[in-house]
């Protein structure tokens, strides 16, 4: 492989033998050979023209799912480690510098789409070995894979540590999540080929999984929504009523728990990206001004002119620095809480929704278009990371400069001694602001005590909208008018205030909007955040699933009773361990020996080959020989002492029926053969 050149933080370069790209190209060779292996053991449920002509495939080649983005309910946080496991490639799709190939800069859209196509089939096989039901080659092939990804990657880091932008052990530092979730991943297989094998060898009872259809959870839920409400006041613990009232009858499927665990181990590496960076950037270039000033000023002849700039610029350098640090800790901090209270928006709204409540949402998207809420759950975990961590940008550099404006207003002044003049400023600012605050007030109680009529019954809370006092109501509002354009200014800028600081404190909530009231729909990420809840009250719902659920159920048990002939065979479920073929197959054989005359009209191979019409004298063969089966069959059934008792003299006669009027020696050969067979088969 090639070589790597990497500078590091102390000037020194190291070269690793290993190119993780180059890696990535050649990583989709045994990710095919994988996808085609799982794709050969699964079997389609419909079959195509393919199957008739190669009839040995037996519908193999399936389509091998990676995830069940919406009713996948269990194996939740193996999925969860398996998005973590992928974190960093995330985070260089997200930064685009991971470029497939070379292409002009207005096809670059394209580039970053194959980069983006290239990187989800090379992390294909991991998800495809959890999910698929042939656990012993599904967790053989996903711990040899995962595996390569591990020691692949120790190996580069110990070979090459150092990078541009932290310096020492900067692989170490961004690359140890993803490291961690590979080892949880190769445990998970490892448990999951011990207990296969242990179920394949007998030692452990087989297991079936549960059904995808309808959860135990939901199945709880429904109980519980039927049962009588009892302790509705039961008394709460603090951590539920002021942090978290969990649900035990409620899950949340693996798409939110691998949007969770993937959005944090990104938001991690962004940090720590963005903290040094602008670390080694921004503070070196303030510090290398600052030497060009002392250079300056040491080729003065009057060093007093420059020694306060430098003064100030290396307060300004340690102040910075200092607000920068804290402002990454209370970003990152806000930005986490985000990511958990989304958790519990999604379940707050889903419940609401279930309910049949959409006042929550705005009116616009109260009732979404189907097509745009199934691209929105495609969206929405892509959008949902990129949403996290621009959010916590944005959210950093605001922070940072009312870092600024609170140590240059109130934390340097302290420090210098002009603790005194500066709270007389502040002082004389908010009694001003208290004076305009009272006129305001003064205004509702005047209107509350002069303007309004008295309560109509002494039970009411307030005074009823009647006007009293009408004269000097308009005079009042006449002198008010002039001051309250005065006042309308600093509302005006207040408003603004309060929209820039929630807008952008809120910019990374895509659960809620951040638009005015009647302007939502320019809101993307609101938009796919409705969609995708949408998608998932429709095929997630308990009591719709339930209800589904029963009526399938009694459609089998009222066709077991039409048909109870049938009952004894396995039940078509997903929980059954019989093949579909061999189900299928029982139930052609138990119809052919109740109606024998129906293999004559069974199409035989050589008829779709051939297309040609099948000899009279063939079908009586083929008659008598169904005669016969059905004859034979008929004897396993009975007693024994009746087994050589059945009525073969009735297919004696209806064979040589059969045969009149033709050339009976071949028939009778047969009817013959019957005389003497007593029930072999």
């Amino acid at each position: 492989m090639a070589n790597i050149v990497r500078v590091s933080g102390n000037n020194e370069t190291c070269k690793s033998p290993i190119d993780m790209d180059l890696f990535l190209h050649y990583s989709l060779i045994p990710s095919a050979f994988i996808i085609l292996v799982l794709s050969f053991l699964h079997r389609r449920i419909n079959k195509m023209r393919l199957d008739e002509k190669m009839a040995l495939l037996n519908r193999r080649f399936g389509l091998v799912m990676p995830l069940d983005f919406i009713g996948t309910f269990s194996n939740r946080w193996s999925y969860g480690f398996a998005f973590g496991g992928m974190a960093n490639k995330v985070m260089i799709l997200f930064s685009e510098e991971y470029l497939p190939f070379q292409a002009p800069t207005w096809a670059k859209a394209i580039v970053v789409l194959v980069g983006a196509l290239e990187v989800g089939f090379s992390y294909y096989p991991i998800f495809a070995c959890l999910s698929t039901g042939f656990k012993l080659v599904g967790s053989v092939l996903g711990f040899l894979y995962t595996l390569t990804w591990f020691i692949l990657s120790v190996w580069d880091i110990a070979s090459c540590p150092n990078g541009e932008i932290i310096g020492d052990y900067q692989k170490l530092i961004i690359n140890w999540p993803s490291l961690l979730c590979l080892a949880f991943l190769m445990a998970r297989f490892v448990h999951i080929f011990v207990k296969a094998l242990s179920v394949h060898l007998g030692l452990v009872a087989g297991t079936t999984e549960a059904s995808t259809f309808l959860q135990e959870h939901q199945t709880q839920h429904v109980l519980q929504l039927l049962k009588k409400v009892i302790n509705k006041n039961k008394q709460k613990s603090w951590f539920q009523l002021k942090i978290y009232d969990w649900d035990p009858h409620f899950k949340y499927p693996s798409r939110m728990v691998g949007t969770a665990v993937l959005a944090l181990i990104c938001l991690y590496i962004f940090v720590v990206v963005e903290y040094y960076s602008v670390m080694n950037y921004a503070f070196s270039v303030l510090n290398l001004l600052k030497e060009e000033f002392e250079k300056l000023m040491s080729f003065s002849n009057d060093t007093q002119q420059y020694l306060p700039s430098i003064v100030q610029m290396e307060e300004f350098v340690s102040v910075a620095q200092t607000t920068w640090t804290i402002t990454t800790f209370l970003s990152c901090g806000t930005s986490v809480s985000y990511v958990i209270h989304i958790l519990v928006c999604y379940r707050k709204h889903i419940k609401r929704l279930w309910v049949g409540e959409r006042s929550f949402l705005a009116v616009k998207f109260q009732t979404p278009k189907s097509s745009e809420s199934v691209a929105a759950i495609a969206r929405y975990s892509g959008w949902q990371i990129a949403y996290i961590m621009w959010g916590y940008f944005i959210m950093h550099i605001v922070q940072f400069l009312f870092g600024l404006f609170v140590a240059y207003s109130f934390a340097l002044p302290i420090k210098h001694g002009q603790g005194l003049q500066m709270l007389k400023g502040y002082g004389i600012g908010v009694l001003t602001i208290g004076i305009v605050i009272a006129l305001m007030i003064i205004q509702v109680m005047m209107a509350s005590t002069f303007f309004l009529q008295k309560k109509i019954s002494p039970e009411d809370k307030g005074k009823p909208l009647a006007l009293n006092n009408r004269k000097a109501f308009h005079t009042f509002n006449y002198f008010f008018f002039f001051y309250n354009v005065i006042l309308g200014i600093g509302a005006c800028l207040f408003r603004l205030l309060c929209s820039f600081v929630l807008g952008t404190w809120l910019v990374a909530r895509i659960d809620r909007t951040i638009m005015q009231k009647g302007h939502e729909s320019p809101d993307m990420g609101y938009a796919t955040w409705v969609g995708m809840i949408f998608v998932d009250h429709y095929h997630t719902n308990p009591v719709l699933v339930c209800f589904c659920h029963i009526l399938l159920k009694s459609h089998y048990e009222r066709k077991l009773q039409i048909y109870p002939e049938y009952s004894f065979f396995p039940r078509s479920s997903g929980t059954s361990r019989v093949s579909p073929r061999a189900r299928t197959r029982w139930l052609l054989l138990y119809t052919l020996l109740n109606n024998p005359k129906l293999i004559l009209l069974r199409k035989q191979q050589s008829e779709c080959n051939s297309r040609e019409i099948e000899p009279h004298g063939m079908a009586r063969d083929k008659l008598a020989l169904a005669y016969v089966f059905a004859a034979n069959w008929e004897n396993i059934c009975e007693t024994p002492h009746e087994a050589h008792c059945v009525n073969l003299s009735q297919v004696r006669v209806r064979v040589s029926h059969d045969a009149e009027n033709e050339s009976g020696d071949k028939m009778q050969t047969i009817a013959d053969a019957v005389d003497s067979d007593t029930g072999s088969i």
